[in-house]
């Protein structure tokens, strides 16, 4: 059991301070949410909890890693004996869980990792609380945070609700399901204070580059050929990262217990349109011949189970609790851009390396 905890400062009592144990916090979605709450909550201790695997980065929290609230711990949720004692020697009063492996692609070539932690993890963080809590469950909270993959694939009109059955049909989105599954078994056999969103596709700073966007724009900035699945018309429903994590906020604080609630940007995309706005928008900002990074555009063969269609109706979070999302599409698309090009060292850090050999293998381009 491998855990790195961070320091408290001298003179501190956190014990009166309501502990938050966010997992995942080093990745991409994970580290917006930290940031948010350990921002906005001074009155919370974020524990943020990460095994720090090709996806974590703890440069992604250097803004707030000093911060008198926060700490980390590197560890591991598919490993009981540590997230007993994680329970044990913290006093976790609310958990945010993001850590999942998210990549389908990665899921069809490894599935049994998808299992373990997706699946197995969720299972020992939900029991862990369920035991350290013992019916004391008062102003406790676990919120689970989930994908619209589980709802399988949509035609070409429809949208996704909170009431749709779910249809996963990749390794990575079973086992969503399944965790989806077991914290609502538990909030219902338990009457555990639990609660979930589902949310569609995430992009903006700090995301891996094996997803689409951030992919793109490095590989355009190398003039490198990019990947399209098949024909480029599968459609995704769009949201910024940061209007997530104020989503994640507002449904921890405002979500009631028992509930789903299904975050979406209202912004449908085919893949093709949005690569060729990308190469546009990169031609722009780097001085190009307008319309040249489309030539790097290379159609491979389709993904193995590949959805057509994910699209969300979030009018119950917008209804219920106040949430919409605030930013524009094509400005959030920029400040993404923008990002990146300022922060190169950041993209060609965690683009180098055991992540180009699986790029390699996985588009088979050279």
């Amino acid at each position: 059991m491998r855990i790195q905890i961070g320091k408290f400062r001298e003179g501190e009592n956190r014990l009166v301070m309501k502990t938050i144990l966010i997992t995942g916090g080093a990745g991409f979605i994970g580290s917006h949410v930290v940031r948010r709450m350990v921002k906005n909550h001074p009155e919370y201790n974020i524990l943020n909890l990460d095994l720090l695997t090709y996806a974590g980065n703890l440069e992604n929290l250097r803004d707030v890693d000093q911060e008198p609230n926060y700490s980390f711990v590197r560890g591991d949720i598919s490993d009981t004996e540590f997230v007993n004692h994680l329970f044990a020697t913290h006093p976790i009063e609310g958990v945010i869980h993001l850590a999942a492996e998210s990549h389908v692609d990665r899921s069809i070539s490894d599935p049994a990792s998808f299992i373990r932690t997706n699946i197995f993890g969720t299972f020992n963080l939900i029991h862990a609380a369920k035991e350290h809590w013992k019916g004391q469950v008062e102003g406790k909270r676990f919120y689970h945070i989930s994908t619209d993959e589980v709802y399988g694939s949509l035609g070409t009109s429809g949208l996704f609700t909170e009431t749709t059955a779910y249809d996963p049909k990749s390794p990575y989105s079973a086992s969503k399901a399944s965790s989806d599954h077991l914290v609502r078994a538990y909030g219902h056999t338990f009457h555990l204070p639990v609660v979930l969103s589902n949310c569609s596709n995430n992009y903006g700073p700090n995301q891996f580059p094996e997803k689409l966007i951030p992919l793109c724009i490095h590989n355009i900035r190398h003039n490198k050929p990019i990947p399209v699945y098949g024909k480029g018309e599968n459609v995704r429903d769009w949201l910024y990262v940061g209007d997530h994590a104020a989503a994640i906020e507002r449904i921890f604080h405002e979500g009631k217990s028992g509930e789903t609630y299904n975050i979406g940007g209202n912004n449908e995309w085919t893949n093709i349109r949005l690569i060729r706005l990308l190469c546009d928008l990169m031609d722009s900002k780097l001085g190009r011949t307008p319309g040249s990074s489309q030539s790097l555009i290379t159609f491979v063969k389709d993904r193995a189970g590949h959805d057509l269609r994910y699209a969300i109706d979030s009018s119950k979070i917008q209804t219920e609790l106040g949430w919409k999302p605030s930013v524009d599409f094509e400005e959030g698309l920029a400040r993404t851009v923008d990002w990146y090009l300022e922060n190169t060292a950041w993209l060609e850090n965690v683009a180098s390396g055991a992540y180009e050999k699986y790029y390699e293998k996985q588009y088979l381009l050279r």
